[in-house]
């Protein structure tokens, strides 16, 4: 997948998402997330393509079938990106979707290492007040 197709598939997504059909956006991030060639691109593209539907606005507070899906497809690519960068705001990332997909445990220890990365850090960052509610709502 080039760098314009990886444009062209979020702006489709986004349109959908923007037009109220929140089930084809989550059915595009889905297909978007799993193809091999998403991993392919570099990791600040990778991540500002999994912040708009991990960080989206306007989610239903149930998550669809779609949703979940969608989330766990974005995994193993988070994943990846934790094991190889190890950033904070990618372990938040990943214990987002953990927590979508229904696996709590793994959630609070995604944010529990993307804390103990970011207090080293900067203790008083915004990312560490957010990972630390994270953690304490496990």
């Amino acid at each position: 997948m080039a760098g314009a197709e990886l444009v062209e598939a979020i702006r489709g997504i986004v349109a959908s998402g923007r037009g109220g059909d929140l089930e084809a956006a989550y059915r595009g991030y889905r297909e978007l997330f799993a193809a091999p060639a998403f991993r392919a691109h570099e990791a600040k593209d990778q991540r500002q393509a999994l912040k708009l539907m991990v960080h989206a606005k306007g989610a239903p507070a149930s998550p669809t079938a779609a949703m979940v899906e969608a989330h766990r497809a974005a995994l193993p690519p988070l994943a990846d990106l934790v094991a190889k960068h190890g950033e904070p705001a990618d372990y938040e990332m990943l214990g987002m979707c953990h927590l979508a997909a229904g696996d709590e445990a793994a959630a609070a220890e995604a944010f529990r290492a993307g804390l103990a990365i970011e207090r080293d850090r900067n203790a008083q960052s915004d990312l560490c007040g957010i990972l630390m509610k994270r953690v304490s709502m496990l």
